[in-house]
């Protein structure tokens, strides 16, 4: 059984930045996928980046705004989001695959206009 945990949810205005983290409970090991998705109000959920060994996978809306990257030996996963849109706004859910599909609770991402 693994737990994430989110935390770096919060308000940002259009342009600003947040950091997220998610922290898992213990190894998730290198060559399987970390990612994070979200789901706004009325929306389907949607994978914003996800990360495999040194690949990245990015949804087209976020490249070149938001990155992706880990640190296996804390068993972190973070996303940095840059260049913040109030359409960004959403509950930012951290995912891991080891041997089943593990979500996080989500944490609140609102970015004002």
């Amino acid at each position: 059984q693994v737990q994430l945990v989110e935390s770096g949810g919060g308000l940002a205005q259009a342009g600003g930045s947040l950091r997220l983290s998610c922290t898992a409970s213990k190894r998730v090991h290198i060559t399987n996928t970390m990612a994070w998705y979200r789901q706004a109000p009325g929306k389907q959920r949607e994978l914003v980046a996800a990360m495999t060994s040194d690949r990245r996978n990015y949804a087209d809306s976020v490249k070149g705004r938001f990155s992706i990257s880990r640190d296996v030996d804390k068993n972190a996963v973070y996303l940095q989001m840059n260049n913040l849109e109030p359409e960004d706004t959403a509950v930012y859910y951290c995912f891991a695959r080891q041997g089943y599909n593990y979500w996080g609770q989500g944490t609140q991402v609102t970015v004002s206009s």
